[in-house]
Formats: structure tokens, C-alpha cells, sequence
């Protein structure tokens, strides 16, 4: 089992940046990949960003917006977000891959407003 704690969440005006962080515990040393995924009112949750031996993918909506970052040694995952729109305005979860296996966090809101 993986256990996912994020934070980071918050409201920020349109134009600014918001970090989000996760910490995985438990069979971490079985995660083979780590990333973040967005859920907004009345959406179905999307793929954010996803990280995997090094290779790194974002949703187009955020390619050049949002950097993913990994640290091993930390069992962390962060998501720098900057020039946020409204439409970026969502829950977003941490995930982390084992297998077959999906492990998600509890969610953290951001907020962008215009």
C-alpha cells in the first residue's frame, strides 16, 4: 500500500503561481511512476502531469505552464504551476503507480480567479 499526502492548494489571481507538493509512504520502493491529476466541477478527472524513469508528460493545456518534479530519495512529487488561468481552477490529486496498481491522495483545491 501507498499512502499520498498532498498540500499546496489555494486561491491565486489569474497570472500567478501556485507549488504543490505530495509525500508517498509506505511500499514506496514499488512506485514506478508518480503524478498529478485534476478534477473540476461537473469534469471528469484529467491527466495533469506524469513522471516515469525520467520521462516526463503534461496535459497539453498546461505544456509550457507547468513543470513536474520528482525526488526519489524524498518520495516527493511537486507541480510548480505558473501563468494560471481560471480554467485551471480544480481539485487536483497526487497519484502514484505500482504495478497495476493507481494510489491516490486526498485532494488539494486550487482556485484561480479572474
Amino acid at each position: 500500500q501507498v499512502q499520498l499526502v498532498e498540500s499546496g492548494g489555494g486561491l491565486v489571481q489569474a497570472g500567478g503561481s501556485l507549488r504543490l507538493s505530495c509525500v508517498a509512504s509506505g511500499s514506496t520502493f514499488s512506485i514506478n511512476a508518480m503524478g498529478w491529476y485534476r478534477q473540476a466541477p461537473g469534469k471528469q478527472r484529467e491527466l495533469v502531469a506524469v513522471t516515469s524513469g525520467g520521462t516526463t508528460n503534461y496535459a497539453d493545456s498546461v505544456k509550457g505552464r507547468f513543470t513536474i518534479s520528482r525526488d526519489n530519495a524524498k518520495n516527493t512529487v511537486a507541480l510548480q504551476m505558473k501563468s494560471l488561468k481560471p480554467e485551471d481552477t480544480a481539485v487536483y490529486y497526487c497519484n502514484a503507480r505500482s504495478g497495476l496498481n493507481f494510489y491516490w491522495g486526498q485532494g488539494t483545491q486550487v482556485s484561480v480567479s479572474s
